[in-house]
C-alpha cells in the first residue's frame, strides 16, 4: 500500500495507519465472534464443515485483493484511492475469516492423534506453517515491479491448493441432532466470564496473563507492521522486505528450537523473561535505525521473540494451571491474544495518523509505544508476589 498511496511522507503514515487499523478491525471481529464458534462447536461437532466455508471465503477475497489493486475507479478520497478502500475491506474480510477457520481447525486436534502423537503432530504443523511461510514469499518471482497488488491472486491459488487435502481427506465427527444440547448463544461469554473470575484465585497465572497481554500486544503489533515500517522508514524496496521476512521466518524456526532448550533448563519463567528481553533490544534497534542494516538485525530478533513466544508462553500456562482447569486457562489464553491483537496495532494507527505530518518520525513514535507496551509486560512480568 506504501507503494500505491505513499508518495510523499504524510501519505506513507496514512498507508500505516490504514494498515494498522485494517489488522485491529479484523482481531475485533474475531474477539466478538470466538466464543460463538466455541459453542458452535460443543453443540453440533461440526468442525470441517465451517473450516470449509469460512477458508472459502477468505480465498475469495484474498483473491479480490489482487484483482481490486489493479483497477483504477478514477475516484479517491482524501488522495487516497477508492480501489485502495476495496482492498483494504477485502484484507480485513480475508484475515477476519481465515482467522475464525483457525478456531476450529485447532478443534480438531484432539481428533488427529492419541493423547502421546499429539505434541508431535503439533510440532510437525508449526514446522510445516513456517515452511509455508516461506513457500508463499515464492510467488513474488511471479510478478512485476509496481504489480505487486498481483501476488495475491497466485496466494489465493495456493491457499486453494493447500487447504484441498483437509476438504477432502479428514471428516467430521458431528454430534446427532436428537443429542444436541440447546446451549444459549451467550453461553461463550459466559464461559469467558467465569474463567476469569477462577483466574483471578490463581495470583500467578492472573499476573502472567497480564504480562502476556503487553508483550503479545506489541509482538502481534511488531509482525503486522513490519513491513510498512521498513518501506516508509527505511525505504525498503519490496524485493528487499520478501528477503528480510524470509530471515525473520528462519530466525523463527531457530528461536523455537534454542527455547525450547533455554526453556527445559533455565525454567519457563526466566526463558519468557529473555523473549521480552529481546523484544525490546529489537524494537529499539528498529525505533532508532538510520540505516536498513541494523533494521535487518532487529528483523532476525523479531523473529526469533516470535518463534520462543509459542514454546515458552505455553509451557508456562501447563506449569501454573491446574490439571483440572487447564482446558479452561488455555482458553482465555488465546482469547487475550486475540484482544491484545486489536488494541497493539490500534494505538499504532491513531500515532501514524495524529503524527502523519511528521513523516517517519510518526512511525518511530508508534514504535516507540510497542517498547513501552514491552517494558510494562516485563515488569509485571518480572515482579515477585507475596509468598511466591
Amino acid at each position: 500500500m506504501d507503494e500505491t498511496i505513499g508518495t510523499n511522507a504524510e501519505k506513507q503514515q496514512l498507508a500505516s495507519t490504514f494498515i494498522s487499523y485494517a489488522n485491529a478491525i479484523a482481531s475485533m471481529f474475531l474477539v466478538i465472534f470466538s466464543p460463538l464458534f466455541g459453542v458452535w462447536i460443543d453443540r453440533t461437532g461440526l468442525k470441517k464443515k465451517m473450516i470449509v466455508w469460512f477458508a472459502s471465503i477468505s480465498i475469495l477475497f484474498t483473491f479480490l485483493m489482487g484483482i481490486f489493486g489493479g483497477i483504477d475507479f478514477g475516484l479517491s478520497q482524501s488522495g487516497i484511492p477508492i480501489s485502495m478502500f476495496l482492498v483494504v475491506i477485502s484484507f480485513v474480510i480475508a484475515k477476519f475469516f481465515y482467522n475464525s477457520s483457525l478456531v476450529f481447525y485447532d478443534a480438531m486436534m484432539p481428533s488427529l492423534g492419541t493423547k502421546s502423537e499429539l505434541p508431535l503432530i503439533s510440532g510437525f504443523g508449526v514446522a510445516v506453517g513456517y515452511l509455508g511461510t516461506i513457500v508463499g514469499l515464492l510467488v513474488y518471482i511471479l510478478v512485476n515491479d509496481g504489480d505487486y497488488y498481483k501476488a495475491f491472486i497466485p496466494t489465493a491459488i495456493l491457499y486453494l491448493l493447500f487447504s484441498l487435502p483437509l476438504f477432502f481427506i479428514n471428516k467430521d465427527d458431528p454430534i446427532p441432532k436428537e443429542k444436541r444440547e440447546k446451549v444459549h448463544f451467550l453461553t461463550g461469554y459466559k464461559e469467558i466470564f467465569h474463567t476469569f473470575k477462577e483466574m483471578k484465585k490463581h495470583k500467578k497465572i492472573f499476573k502472567f496473563m497480564v504480562a502476556y497481554f503487553f508483550i503479545n500486544d506489541a509482538l502481534a503489533t511488531t509482525i503486522a507492521m513490519m513491513a510498512v515500517y521498513a518501506t516508509a522508514v527505511l525505504a525498503f524496496t519490496s524485493g528487499q522486505f520478501i528477503l528480510l521476512y524470509l530471515v525473520s521466518t528462519v530466525a523463527a524456526i531457530i528461536g523455537s528450537f534454542v527455547f525450547g532448550y533455554i526453556n527445559k533448563r533455565a525454567g519457563s519463567h526466566k526463558a519468557i523473561t529473555y523473549v521480552g528481553i529481546i523484544m525490546v533490544v529489537a524494537l529499539v534497534i528498529a525505533a532508532a535505525a538510520t540505516a536498513q542494516w541494523l533494521f535487518w538485525i532487529a528483523g532476525a530478533m523479531f523473529g526469533v521473540a516470535l518463534g520462543s513466544i509459542w514454546v515458552t508462553s505455553r509451557t508456562y500456562i501447563i506449569e501454573l494451571s491446574p490439571v483440572e482447569k487447564q482446558g479452561q486457562f488455555f482458553g482465555l489464553f488465546a482469547f487475550s491474544g486475540k484482544v491484545s491483537s486489536i488494541i497493539g496495532p490500534a494505538i499504532y494507527g491513531s500515532i501514524t495518523f495524529m503524527l502523519r505530518s511528521h513523516g517517519a518520525f510518526a512511525s518511530r513514535m508508534a514504535l516507540v509505544s510497542l517498547i513501552i507496551m514491552t517494558v510494562i509486560g516485563l515488569v509485571i512480568h518480572m515482579k515477585k508476589l507475596k509468598n511466591e
